[in-house]
Protein backbone atom coordinates (compact mmCIF):
# COMPACT_ATOMS: atom_id res chain seq x y z
CA UNK A 1 0.00 0.00 0.00
CA UNK A 2 1.34 3.37 -0.90
CA UNK A 3 2.18 5.94 1.80
CA UNK A 4 -0.18 8.61 0.41
CA UNK A 5 -3.10 6.27 0.64
CA UNK A 6 -2.38 5.49 4.27
CA UNK A 7 -2.13 9.20 5.11
CA UNK A 8 -5.50 9.93 3.46
CA UNK A 9 -7.19 7.12 5.42
CA UNK A 10 -5.80 8.41 8.70
CA UNK A 11 -6.93 12.00 7.98
CA UNK A 12 -10.44 10.81 7.05
CA UNK A 13 -10.75 8.97 10.33
CA UNK A 14 -9.60 12.01 12.30
CA UNK A 15 -12.03 14.38 10.56
CA UNK A 16 -14.86 11.91 11.02
CA UNK A 17 -14.26 11.68 14.73
CA UNK A 18 -14.12 15.51 14.99
CA UNK A 19 -17.47 15.80 13.15
CA UNK A 20 -19.10 13.37 15.58
CA UNK A 21 -17.72 15.30 18.57
CA UNK A 22 -18.97 18.65 17.24
CA UNK A 23 -22.41 17.21 16.43
CA UNK A 24 -22.79 15.85 19.95
CA UNK A 25 -21.72 19.20 21.38
CA UNK A 26 -24.32 21.09 19.24
CA UNK A 27 -27.13 18.71 20.19
CA UNK A 28 -26.26 19.07 23.87
CA UNK A 29 -26.38 22.85 23.61
CA UNK A 30 -29.82 22.68 21.92
CA UNK A 31 -31.15 20.42 24.66
CA UNK A 32 -29.90 22.87 27.28
CA UNK A 33 -31.59 25.77 25.45
CA UNK A 34 -34.88 23.88 25.34
CA UNK A 35 -34.56 23.08 29.00
CA UNK A 36 -33.98 26.71 29.82
CA UNK A 37 -37.01 27.64 27.70
CA UNK A 38 -39.21 25.28 29.62
CA UNK A 39 -38.18 26.98 32.81
CA UNK A 40 -39.79 30.32 31.63
CA UNK A 41 -42.90 31.03 33.76
CA UNK A 42 -46.10 30.47 31.78
CA UNK A 43 -49.78 31.28 32.23
CA UNK A 44 -52.98 30.10 30.54
CA UNK A 45 -55.39 31.72 28.07
CA UNK A 46 -58.85 30.51 27.10
CA UNK A 47 -59.29 29.81 23.39
CA UNK A 48 -62.13 28.39 21.30
CA UNK A 49 -62.05 24.60 21.04
CA UNK A 50 -64.48 24.68 18.09
CA UNK A 51 -65.45 27.41 15.60
CA UNK A 52 -67.98 29.80 17.10
CA UNK A 53 -70.38 32.06 15.21
CA UNK A 54 -72.63 34.95 16.20
CA UNK A 55 -75.17 33.89 18.82
CA UNK A 56 -73.50 30.60 19.84
CA UNK A 57 -73.79 29.90 23.57
CA UNK A 58 -70.45 29.36 25.33
CA UNK A 59 -69.93 26.15 27.33
CA UNK A 60 -67.00 24.18 28.73
CA UNK A 61 -66.90 21.76 25.79
CA UNK A 62 -66.50 24.67 23.34
CA UNK A 63 -63.55 26.22 25.22
CA UNK A 64 -60.11 25.10 26.37
CA UNK A 65 -57.09 26.53 28.13
CA UNK A 66 -53.62 26.70 26.56
CA UNK A 67 -50.23 27.77 27.93
CA UNK A 68 -49.23 31.38 27.37
CA UNK A 69 -46.08 33.25 28.45
CA UNK A 70 -46.51 35.32 31.58
CA UNK A 71 -46.64 39.04 30.79
CA UNK A 72 -47.78 38.43 27.19
CA UNK A 73 -51.46 37.69 27.90
CA UNK A 74 -53.55 39.91 25.52
CA UNK A 75 -55.76 42.56 27.10
CA UNK A 76 -59.36 41.40 27.43
CA UNK A 77 -58.46 37.69 27.33
CA UNK A 78 -59.57 35.18 29.96
CA UNK A 79 -57.12 32.95 31.85
CA UNK A 80 -59.55 30.22 32.86
CA UNK A 81 -62.79 28.79 31.57
CA UNK A 82 -64.32 29.50 34.95
CA UNK A 83 -63.67 33.23 34.41
CA UNK A 84 -65.45 33.09 31.04
CA UNK A 85 -68.55 31.38 32.41
CA UNK A 86 -68.64 33.34 35.69
CA UNK A 87 -71.84 35.13 36.67
CA UNK A 88 -75.51 34.31 36.44
CA UNK A 89 -76.75 33.32 33.03
CA UNK A 90 -75.06 32.16 29.86
CA UNK A 91 -72.80 34.09 27.50
CA UNK A 92 -72.98 34.19 23.73
CA UNK A 93 -70.55 35.02 20.96
CA UNK A 94 -70.94 38.44 19.34
CA UNK A 95 -68.47 37.71 16.54
CA UNK A 96 -67.10 34.71 14.72
CA UNK A 97 -64.27 33.07 16.72
CA UNK A 98 -62.00 30.54 15.02
CA UNK A 99 -60.54 27.41 16.61
CA UNK A 100 -57.58 28.17 18.95
CA UNK A 101 -58.38 31.90 18.74
CA UNK A 102 -58.31 33.63 22.16
CA UNK A 103 -61.75 34.52 23.54
CA UNK A 104 -61.86 38.25 24.29
CA UNK A 105 -64.44 40.04 26.42
CA UNK A 106 -65.33 42.29 23.46
CA UNK A 107 -66.33 39.26 21.39
CA UNK A 108 -68.81 37.77 23.86
CA UNK A 109 -71.82 39.08 25.76
CA UNK A 110 -71.98 39.77 29.45
CA UNK A 111 -73.38 37.24 31.89
CA UNK A 112 -77.06 36.69 31.10
CA UNK A 113 -76.99 39.13 28.17
CA UNK A 114 -78.44 38.12 24.81
CA UNK A 115 -76.48 38.42 21.57
CA UNK A 116 -78.39 41.37 20.13
CA UNK A 117 -77.35 44.16 17.81
CA UNK A 118 -77.23 46.65 20.67
CA UNK A 119 -74.48 44.59 22.30
CA UNK A 120 -72.30 44.99 19.20
CA UNK A 121 -72.57 48.79 19.04
CA UNK A 122 -69.55 50.86 19.94
CA UNK A 123 -70.08 53.30 22.77
CA UNK A 124 -71.67 56.53 21.54
CA UNK A 125 -72.69 55.06 18.17
CA UNK A 126 -76.15 54.34 16.76
CA UNK A 127 -77.55 51.66 14.45
CA UNK A 128 -79.56 52.91 11.44
CA UNK A 129 -81.15 50.78 8.71
CA UNK A 130 -81.43 51.92 5.09
CA UNK A 131 -83.44 50.34 2.30
CA UNK A 132 -81.51 48.85 -0.65
CA UNK A 133 -82.18 46.45 -3.51
CA UNK A 134 -80.15 43.91 -5.47
CA UNK A 135 -78.26 46.68 -7.28
CA UNK A 136 -77.93 49.40 -4.65
CA UNK A 137 -76.82 46.78 -2.11
CA UNK A 138 -73.76 45.86 -4.24
CA UNK A 139 -75.52 42.72 -5.53
CA UNK A 140 -75.66 41.22 -2.04
CA UNK A 141 -71.86 41.17 -1.56
CA UNK A 142 -72.00 43.41 1.53
CA UNK A 143 -71.61 41.40 4.75
CA UNK A 144 -71.62 42.32 8.45
CA UNK A 145 -68.28 43.85 9.38
CA UNK A 146 -67.62 45.38 5.92
CA UNK A 147 -66.98 49.08 5.37
CA UNK A 148 -69.03 51.00 2.80
CA UNK A 149 -69.55 54.50 1.46
CA UNK A 150 -73.15 55.72 1.28
CA UNK A 151 -74.12 57.69 -1.85
CA UNK A 152 -77.14 59.96 -2.25
CA UNK A 153 -78.74 60.51 -5.67
CA UNK A 154 -81.11 63.48 -5.98
CA UNK A 155 -83.07 65.29 -8.68
CA UNK A 156 -83.99 68.96 -8.23
CA UNK A 157 -86.21 71.26 -10.27
CA UNK A 158 -84.44 74.57 -10.93
CA UNK A 159 -86.63 77.05 -12.86
CA UNK A 160 -88.49 74.21 -14.51
CA UNK A 161 -85.29 72.32 -15.45
CA UNK A 162 -84.64 68.94 -13.80
CA UNK A 163 -81.06 68.48 -12.58
CA UNK A 164 -79.69 65.18 -11.25
CA UNK A 165 -76.52 64.71 -9.20
CA UNK A 166 -74.82 62.29 -6.79
CA UNK A 167 -73.06 63.15 -3.51
CA UNK A 168 -70.98 60.97 -1.19
CA UNK A 169 -73.00 61.29 2.00
CA UNK A 170 -70.91 59.19 4.42
CA UNK A 171 -67.57 57.38 4.15
CA UNK A 172 -66.14 54.24 5.73
CA UNK A 173 -69.34 53.24 7.53
CA UNK A 174 -69.32 49.88 9.32
CA UNK A 175 -72.05 47.43 8.36
CA UNK A 176 -73.60 45.79 11.41
CA UNK A 177 -76.19 43.58 9.75
CA UNK A 178 -77.80 42.77 6.42
CA UNK A 179 -81.54 42.30 6.74
CA UNK A 180 -81.72 40.64 10.17
CA UNK A 181 -78.40 38.78 10.02
CA UNK A 182 -75.51 40.16 12.08
CA UNK A 183 -73.20 37.14 11.79
CA UNK A 184 -69.82 38.22 10.38
CA UNK A 185 -69.00 34.63 9.44
CA UNK A 186 -71.72 34.71 6.78
CA UNK A 187 -69.94 34.19 3.45
CA UNK A 188 -72.66 33.49 0.86
CA UNK A 189 -74.04 36.52 -1.05
CA UNK A 190 -77.78 37.00 -0.87
CA UNK A 191 -80.14 39.70 -2.15
CA UNK A 192 -81.15 41.87 0.81
CA UNK A 193 -83.75 44.58 1.36
CA UNK A 194 -82.13 46.51 4.21
CA UNK A 195 -78.64 47.18 5.56
CA UNK A 196 -77.99 48.29 9.14
CA UNK A 197 -74.92 50.50 9.66
CA UNK A 198 -73.14 51.97 12.68
CA UNK A 199 -72.99 55.77 12.65
CA UNK A 200 -72.84 58.71 15.01
CA UNK A 201 -75.96 60.58 16.11
CA UNK A 202 -75.47 63.38 13.55
CA UNK A 203 -74.85 60.90 10.74
CA UNK A 204 -77.99 59.03 11.81
CA UNK A 205 -79.93 62.27 11.34
CA UNK A 206 -78.36 62.73 7.89
CA UNK A 207 -79.32 59.21 6.83
CA UNK A 208 -82.89 59.62 8.04
CA UNK A 209 -83.26 62.90 6.13
CA UNK A 210 -81.53 61.58 3.01
CA UNK A 211 -83.85 58.55 2.85
CA UNK A 212 -86.71 60.92 2.01
CA UNK A 213 -84.70 63.36 -0.12
CA UNK A 214 -83.38 60.91 -2.70
CA UNK A 215 -82.11 57.40 -3.34
CA UNK A 216 -79.39 55.81 -1.19
CA UNK A 217 -76.86 53.32 -2.55
CA UNK A 218 -73.75 51.60 -1.22
CA UNK A 219 -70.16 51.49 -2.47
CA UNK A 220 -68.07 48.68 -0.97
CA UNK A 221 -64.65 49.73 0.32
CA UNK A 222 -61.45 47.74 0.59
CA UNK A 223 -61.26 45.70 3.80
CA UNK A 224 -58.41 47.85 5.16
CA UNK A 225 -59.49 51.08 3.42
CA UNK A 226 -60.95 53.01 6.33
CA UNK A 227 -59.29 56.31 5.46
CA UNK A 228 -61.53 59.10 4.17
CA UNK A 229 -60.93 60.75 0.82
CA UNK A 230 -61.80 64.02 -0.88
CA UNK A 231 -65.01 63.79 -2.91
CA UNK A 232 -66.99 66.10 -5.16
CA UNK A 233 -70.49 66.22 -6.59
CA UNK A 234 -71.06 64.38 -9.88
CA UNK A 235 -73.70 65.75 -12.27
CA UNK A 236 -75.07 64.63 -15.62
CA UNK A 237 -72.59 66.95 -17.35
CA UNK A 238 -69.71 64.91 -15.87
CA UNK A 239 -70.90 61.81 -17.73
CA UNK A 240 -69.63 63.24 -21.03
CA UNK A 241 -66.53 65.13 -22.13
CA UNK A 242 -68.35 68.41 -22.76
CA UNK A 243 -66.56 71.70 -22.21
CA UNK A 244 -68.06 74.42 -19.97
CA UNK A 245 -69.13 76.26 -23.15
CA UNK A 246 -71.01 73.19 -24.38
CA UNK A 247 -72.69 72.81 -21.03
CA UNK A 248 -73.66 76.51 -21.05
CA UNK A 249 -75.13 76.23 -24.56
CA UNK A 250 -77.07 73.12 -23.68
CA UNK A 251 -78.33 74.77 -20.52
CA UNK A 252 -79.38 77.88 -22.49
CA UNK A 253 -81.27 75.66 -24.94
CA UNK A 254 -82.97 73.87 -22.06
CA UNK A 255 -83.92 77.22 -20.52
CA UNK A 256 -85.35 78.40 -23.85
CA UNK A 257 -87.37 75.24 -24.24
CA UNK A 258 -88.59 75.57 -20.69
CA UNK A 259 -89.64 79.20 -21.32
CA UNK A 260 -91.50 78.19 -24.49
CA UNK A 261 -93.20 75.38 -22.66
CA UNK A 262 -94.24 77.75 -19.87
CA UNK A 263 -95.60 80.28 -22.40
CA UNK A 264 -97.49 77.54 -24.24
CA UNK A 265 -99.02 76.32 -20.98
CA UNK A 266 -100.04 79.88 -20.09
CA UNK A 267 -101.66 80.38 -23.52
CA UNK A 268 -103.46 77.05 -23.22
CA UNK A 269 -104.75 78.09 -19.82
CA UNK A 270 -106.11 81.37 -21.24
CA UNK A 271 -107.77 79.55 -24.16
CA UNK A 272 -109.27 77.06 -21.78
CA UNK A 273 -110.59 79.95 -19.65
CA UNK A 274 -112.19 81.64 -22.66
CA UNK A 275 -113.72 78.37 -23.84
CA UNK A 276 -115.20 77.76 -20.40
CA UNK A 277 -116.57 81.32 -20.32
CA UNK A 278 -118.20 80.88 -23.77
CA UNK A 279 -119.60 77.57 -22.64
CA UNK A 280 -121.10 79.17 -19.55
CA UNK A 281 -122.71 81.96 -21.63
CA UNK A 282 -124.09 79.42 -24.09
CA UNK A 283 -125.57 77.36 -21.30
CA UNK A 284 -127.19 80.46 -19.82
CA UNK A 285 -128.69 81.38 -23.21
CA UNK A 286 -130.03 77.86 -23.65
CA UNK A 287 -131.55 78.00 -20.22
CA UNK A 288 -133.21 81.35 -20.97
CA UNK A 289 -134.61 80.06 -24.27
CA UNK A 290 -136.18 77.12 -22.52
CA UNK A 291 -137.92 79.36 -19.96
CA UNK A 292 -141.60 80.32 -20.88
CA UNK A 293 -142.29 84.08 -21.12
CA UNK A 294 -144.40 85.50 -18.29
CA UNK A 295 -147.00 88.19 -19.12
CA UNK A 296 -146.76 91.03 -16.70
CA UNK A 297 -149.96 93.22 -16.36
CA UNK A 298 -149.11 96.68 -15.20
CA UNK A 299 -151.62 98.33 -12.93
CA UNK A 300 -153.48 101.30 -14.47
CA UNK A 301 -152.38 104.59 -13.06
CA UNK A 302 -154.92 106.07 -10.65
CA UNK A 303 -156.50 109.37 -11.70
CA UNK A 304 -155.32 112.21 -9.60
CA UNK A 305 -157.96 114.82 -8.63
CA UNK A 306 -157.60 118.12 -10.62
CA UNK A 307 -157.89 121.29 -8.61
CA UNK A 308 -159.33 124.19 -10.68
CA UNK A 309 -157.91 127.63 -10.02
CA UNK A 310 -159.66 130.74 -11.49
CA UNK A 311 -157.62 133.91 -11.68
CA UNK A 312 -158.87 137.25 -13.06
CA UNK A 313 -156.44 139.10 -15.26
CA UNK A 314 -157.27 142.72 -16.07
CA UNK A 315 -156.74 143.41 -19.78
CA UNK A 316 -154.23 146.04 -20.75
CA UNK A 317 -155.97 149.26 -21.97
CA UNK A 318 -155.51 150.08 -25.67
CA UNK A 319 -152.81 152.53 -26.60
CA UNK A 320 -154.95 154.39 -29.23
CA UNK A 321 -158.49 155.68 -29.18
CA UNK A 322 -160.92 156.10 -32.10
CA UNK A 323 -162.40 159.62 -32.56
CA UNK A 324 -165.31 160.30 -34.98
CA UNK A 325 -165.86 163.72 -36.67
CA UNK A 326 -168.93 164.58 -38.79
CA UNK A 327 -168.20 166.59 -41.82
CA UNK A 328 -171.64 167.48 -42.96
CA UNK A 329 -173.44 164.27 -43.01
CA UNK A 330 -170.30 162.15 -43.46
CA UNK A 331 -168.67 160.57 -40.41
CA UNK A 332 -164.92 160.34 -40.49
CA UNK A 333 -162.90 158.38 -37.86
CA UNK A 334 -159.37 159.03 -36.71
CA UNK A 335 -156.94 156.99 -34.48
CA UNK A 336 -155.25 159.16 -31.97
CA UNK A 337 -152.94 158.20 -29.02
CA UNK A 338 -154.79 157.56 -25.84
CA UNK A 339 -154.24 160.01 -23.13
CA UNK A 340 -154.46 158.40 -19.65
Amino acid sequence: MRANTIVMIVLACVFGMLAVVFANFWLASQRNALARGNEVPSDTVVVAAVPLKFGDTLSEDKLREIAWPVGAVPAGAFKTIKDVLAGNGTRQALQAISTNEPVFASKITGAGQRATLSAVLTEGMKAVSIRVNDVLGVAGFVFPGDRVDILLTRTTNDSGVAKSFVDVLLQSVKVLAVDQVADESKDSPTVVKAVTVEVSTKDAQKLTLAAGAGQLSLALRQAAGNKGETTERVTVADLSGDTPEDVAKRQAELDRQAAEEAARKQADQKIDGLAKAVERVGSQIDQMSKTKPVTVVAAAPQAQPVKEVIKYVQPEPPKQATVGVFRGIKLETYEVPRQD
